[in-house]
């Protein structure tokens, strides 16, 4: 009788060991494994938002190389980007992510530019039950009526920087007229101006379609309603995209002609040239590469100066922190794109960026974030004005409401 065969003992004790290794890695990375992650960045590469979306991108990529370390690969899992142009245009960005989802299979979507880009773009994460990563849209609508739980936000939102700004702006005996896009950035940021200036009053909102050319009228308009007001008289501006209204204010010297002064935020470094013409203005912005003291924005600024002999701007700082918080999101769930898993986990995750640490707020997924009061200074060493700190206002003292209907 033939004796039946048997098992080495050492080969047994080896399968036996790599079964139970197996059993010890979750689900979705064991069936993922060795797989490609694959990324949707869809901005708007061209139309009026051009520049901030080159920006987005370059931070973007800068964000994976910084944020693992140089190998583009977490958990063993290579990292894939996808670039998607959605010129700007709500049905094209639309599009665009279904695409991405469906025809090129992609884990994760980070962008759009544009807030009426993004607002079209919401339903499809949810159709297709995939994380979209907003950045930089900012209207508080992404995060608040037209949310669903598929949507994170690195980039501030309309109440973050309308916050903010009433911390350096509002004062009683103000009065302000607004300036903005005829959009839902536009109009949310207006909207939250009006929610946080308790002591300040709002006298006059103008809104001027996004690409105007000539803000003749639209300041002229402003002026005929604040020239008589009593109080301390400023133009607040929330405007995204080229050309800028702020040339064209200094043109027309409102504060030397009728003591209006100027009040904004921050803006890519090309807008900023305008603001040497108004040393002394204060506002609140989101980054200026030479304000946050941290290890990731030292990084960002000499790899930045490094490849391309200009400091990061405004909106390279958010592609960056996009970044970061999808790798941090990754190594957590050790390469697992299950969305279940990356929502679980991202819900109220803290990750570092160059602008500080960010979390992920689990009520409506918006990145709590601090911001910057700073006062304007013409500095000829730069052409810009320079934005110098006056004081960090911290994420917990931003009081922003949820306004989801979760």
């Amino acid at each position: 009788m033939t004796r039946p065969q048997t098992m080495p003992r050492r080969a047994a004790l080896a399968l036996a060991a790599a079964a139970a290794s197996a059993a010890l890695l979750p689900t979705g990375a064991s069936a993922q494994a060795g797989k490609d992650v694959k990324i949707a960045i869809i901005a708007s590469k061209t139309g009026p938002l051009e520049a901030y979306a080159k920006q987005t991108i370059v931070g973007f990529m800068m964000g994976l190389e910084y944020a693992t370390g140089g190998t583009m690969t977490v958990a063993g899992r290579k990292l894939v980007v996808i670039e998607k142009d959605d010129q700007g245009k709500p049905d094209v960005g639309k599009a665009a992510l279904a695409a991405a989802y469906g025809d090129d299979k992609v884990d994760i979507a980070v962008g759009p530019t544009a807030s009426p880009v993004a607002l079209a773009m919401l339903p499809v994460a949810e159709e297709y039950k995939k994380i979209l990563l907003v950045e930089p849209a900012v209207a508080d609508s992404i995060t608040g009526d037209k949310w669903n739980k598929y949507i994170f936000r690195t980039g501030r939102n309309s109440s973050q920087d309308a916050a903010a700004n009433a911390a350096a702006l509002d004062q009683p005996g103000v009065v302000v007229a607004t300036l903005a896009n005829d959009t839902a950035f536009g109009r949310d940021g207006v909207k939250a101006s009006k929610e946080f200036l308790k002591k300040a009053k709002i006298v006059h909102e103008e809104y001027l379609p996004t690409g105007t050319t000539d803000f003749t009228a639209g300041l002229q308009r402003i002026i005929d309603k604040m020239k008589d007001q009593p109080g301390k008289k400023y133009i607040s501006v929330g405007w995204a995209g080229a050309p800028t209204p702020f040339p064209k204010i200094a043109d027309m010297e409102l504060e030397k002609r009728f003591g209006i002064k100027l009040a904004t935020g921050g803006n890519i470094l090309p807008a900023m040239v305008a603001y040497k013409q108004f040393e002394g203005m204060e506002g609140a912005l989101y980054y200026y590469f030479g304000i946050p003291k941290n290890k990731a924005n030292e990084w960002l600024v000499a790899n930045h100066y490094s490849k391309f002999k200009t400091p990061p701007d405004f909106f390279t700082a958010g592609g960056m922190s996009a970044a970061i918080a999808v790798v941090e999101a990754l190594k957590k769930t050790n390469g697992d794109t299950t969305t279940n898993k990356l929502i679980a986990t991202m819900e109220g995750m803290s990750f570092e960026t160059p602008k500080g640490k960010m979390t992920f707020r689990k009520e409506d997924h918006q990145a709590m974030q601090d911001m910057f009061h700073f006062r304007i200074k013409n500095d000829p060493a730069f052409a810009w004005g320079v934005p110098e700190l006056v004081r960090v206002i911290p994420a917990s003292e931003l009081q922003i409401p949820i306004r989801n209907k979760r």
